[in-house]
């Protein structure tokens, strides 16, 4: 029986990952700071899949807990066979800000526990021969809102050194790149959710269908939607006026909020 270990698992994208994970047999480890709902989730997701459901009370955004989850994944007694860094939150507020403690807390949270949480599972799946690894980057790696941006562009940095390291261990790595998806993250981070067109929102269920693909056959970067992989090349190959463009426009439309 392999074991997942998902961190913000308990809504979003985190949620879609646990759930496709356990439909696929897998016990699971969720990680999240909500003991309530992350105790509702794993009731729910035990009688609806019947895998065992193993929980972990941790904020991310401090390193002791970072370290109580590393600890988790270094347990061969219990080995973690896929891990999910999925925990985070949006940024709504600006570079120059006087307080900058939101933005320590977001980089602790986004880059130090992927940094650590990664380095631990790659080296005791490394050891085993096998394992996943699955990094949630975004879509906004290419353009330039903040340091939200700033965050997600090291991620898939990141994840594709990792990778490389990684190469030919049996260990297979992935960053998803979702655009925006219907979830409750802008609400939670107190960003307003922007008015776009259907076709641009992606669903949580098909960003972990294609980031597992994705893994399946060795693919490191996953884009899930062809509208988003259409943007993100021309993001990525046109010309770099047109991220700025879009850029100013997304961080002048929530100035005005």
């Amino acid at each position: 029986m392999a074991t997942a270990l998902v961190t913000g698992g308990t809504s979003g994208i985190g949620l879609a990952f646990a759930e496709a994970l356990a439909r696929l047999g897998d016990d699971l480890v969720l990680v999240a700071r909500d003991v309530e709902r992350m105790q509702e989730t794993a009731a729910d997701l035990h009688a609806r899949f019947a895998v065992n459901v193993e929980t972990m009370v941790a904020d991310l955004s401090v390193r002791n807990d970072i370290n109580k989850v590393r600890l988790r994944l270094l347990d061969d007694a219990h080995p973690v066979d896929t891990l999910v860094n999925n925990a985070g939150f949006g940024l709504h507020t600006a570079l120059l800000d006087e307080d900058m403690g939101v933005q320590e807390r977001a980089m602790t949270a986004m880059m130090t526990a992927v940094l650590l949480l990664s380095n631990a599972a790659g080296r005791a799946m490394r050891e085993r021969g096998r394992g996943v690894i699955i990094n949630v980057s975004s879509a906004s790696s290419w353009i330039y809102t903040g340091n939200y941006s700033a965050i997600k562009r090291w991620v898939l940095s990141y994840t594709q050194a990792l990778a490389l390291e990684l190469e030919d261990t049996g260990v297979r790595v992935v960053a998803t790149c979702p655009g925006w998806a219907k979830t409750r993250f802008h609400e939670r981070s107190g960003v307003p959710r922007p008015k776009l067109p259907e076709f641009a929102w992606v669903k949580p269920e098909q960003v972990v269908k294609e980031a597992l693909a994705a893994a399946a056959v060795g693919q490191v970067v996953s884009i899930p939607s062809r509208t988003w992989k259409i943007a993100l090349w021309i993001a990525q190959h046109g010309p770099q006026a047109i991220p700025r463009w879009f850029s100013r426009k997304i961080s002048r439309s929530r100035a005005l909020k």
